[in-house]
């Protein structure tokens, strides 16, 4: 059977995340039932990234085995065809080795986190970015967020549910850039535990507030202690935007 690498888009705001549940929509769920009505039989699709409810992509990977061969172009259009109107797109389809895994064969995994720093409420951006409404020192946090880069034990920015064997986790990546009135955050790892990159955000948004300094942010990554940790920033403002390969 061919191995197809998908790459796809989507809002997650309708649905329970990526990964298939019985009580729920998922992205996962959807991308299956398009594809079995493509194919006829059960389709499994697997995902680069577990995202959580509410959460974004622009560059979300996957890959599937289909029992027919089709041209990648058609049954990447087969698929939107049988998505619509779901707010999911699958952007590109190709067939790739056998050996090609979505999720264990990425080497970097790159997110971008929405902070909208304004007093006014949100009209176009409404579930796809954070409004923080109090001025954000940006120029603090991204001066903090360089003491999480490199290799930690990041437990304390691990969500309690996480089934990673190990807390330890190289973070390449962590930036924090001001545009008027949008904040991103910006992040780069092969890897990444439960939550981790929504409760860095949070407390990185208590040192923008003054709250934390540099030195508190630091002294909560030593603590290796959930309850060390700041509030988690809300879903809303995640992307996975895209993931690289070999």
């Amino acid at each position: 059977m061919p191995r197809y690498k998908l790459t796809i888009e989507y809002d997650g705001t309708p649905y329970c995340g990526w990964q298939r549940q019985d009580n729920g929509s998922t992205v996962q769920g959807s991308l299956e039932a398009a594809a079995q009505a493509i194919c006829g039989v059960p389709v499994r699709v697997h995902g680069a990234g577990r995202t959580d409810a509410g959460v974004h992509a622009r560059g979300q990977v996957a890959h599937c085995d289909v029992p027919k061969e089709l041209p990648p172009g058609r049954f990447r259009d087969a698929l939107n065809a049988h998505l619509r109107p779901q707010p999911i797109a699958v952007i590109d389809a190709d067939v790739v080795a056998d050996d090609f895994e979505a999720r264990f064969s990425a080497i970097k995994r790159h997110y971008v986190y929405r902070i909208s720093n304004r007093r006014a409420n949100l009209a176009l951006d409404i579930a796809r970015s954070w409004r923080v409404p109090r001025r954000l020192d940006s120029d603090a946090m991204h001066e903090a967020a360089q003491r999480l880069v490199g290799k930690h034990d990041f437990t304390t920015f691990r969500d309690t549910e996480c089934q990673a064997k190990s807390a330890d986790k190289t973070l390449d990546q962590l930036d924090v850039i001001r545009d008027g009135d949008e904040i991103r955050v910006i992040t780069s790892a092969r890897s990444y535990l439960h939550s981790q990159v929504r409760s860095m955000v949070g407390s990185l948004v208590w040192v923008g507030e003054g709250r934390w300094s540099a030195d508190d942010l630091a002294a909560a990554l030593d603590a290796r202690s959930r309850a060390a940790c700041g509030p988690v920033a809300p879903p809303d403002g995640l992307y996975l935007m895209r993931v690289d390969y070999p």
